[in-house]
């Protein structure tokens, strides 16, 4: 419970979704592969797989099917959305410590709110099937807006619904889209070192990061 007096550091944060919140890495995988293999293609390794996620399926597709295969985008997105739509709870769950995490942070009175690029109706529909999605004022996907990460307007967006000041709002996130996306809102960052892309992190210049969701709640309470 938030302390009497005592001010959390931030008020709302914002939640990157794959690889901040939510071990979906086994999924994704496969449903790649699955496209791979359904138009004839050679399979990916997993780690590769990971490394495309970040900005939205049509970018994972175009990054997995690889140069000279523009035309046949069009169907393996299709032929993806089909098939991970199906699986998106084979085997992705949350990051050991993030369920109990956010009950801390919501106990001290800090909203919490997801941003992603991924399609909002699976980003919802993940969040329900782990019963995390009442812990969230909203959920703003890739399809959401017009634009998506790194542009700024999904932050916007986001605190609008409160009114929290930029100075009081965090966003936290796995990759260096997440990071270019707080510089770009004036927001802090907070990196998560067990995500898909932690390079990206260290490249774009993360200043804090953490490598446990129980560290937020310390950065949080200041």
């Amino acid at each position: 419970m938030r302390r009497p007096g005592v001010r959390p550091r931030y008020d709302h944060l914002i939640f990157d979704h794959d690889g901040t919140m939510v071990d979906s890495r086994a999924d994704l995988a496969a449903a790649v592969n699955y496209v791979l293999r359904s138009l004839g293609l050679p399979e990916l390794l997993p780690p590769t797989v990971y490394g495309y996620v970040g900005d939205g399926a049509r970018v994972l597709i175009e990054r997995a099917l690889g140069p000279g295969q523009g035309d046949r985008v069009p169907a393996g997105l299709a032929a993806f959305m089909d098939y991970y739509g199906a699986h998106l709870l084979d085997a992705t769950r949350p990051y050991p410590g993030m369920v109990e995490a956010l009950s801390s942070l919501g106990a001290r009175g800090v909203t919490l709110s997801v941003l992603t690029n991924k399609p909002v109706a699976m980003s919802r529909a993940i969040l329900e099937g782990l019963g995390l999605a009442d812990r969230f004022l909203d959920v703003v996907g890739g399809d959401s807006l017009p634009v998506r990460k790194p542009d700024p307007a999904g932050v916007e967006y986001l605190r609008a619904r409160t009114g929290t000041a930029l100075a009081h709002m965090l966003l936290v996130g796995d990759s260096g889209v997440d990071v270019r996306t707080a510089r770009a809102a004036g927001i802090a960052f907070c990196g998560v070192r067990w995500g898909l892309a932690p390079e990206s992190l260290r490249a774009a210049g993360a200043e804090q990061m953490v490598d446990c969701p129980a560290e937020l709640v310390t950065l949080v309470e200041g």
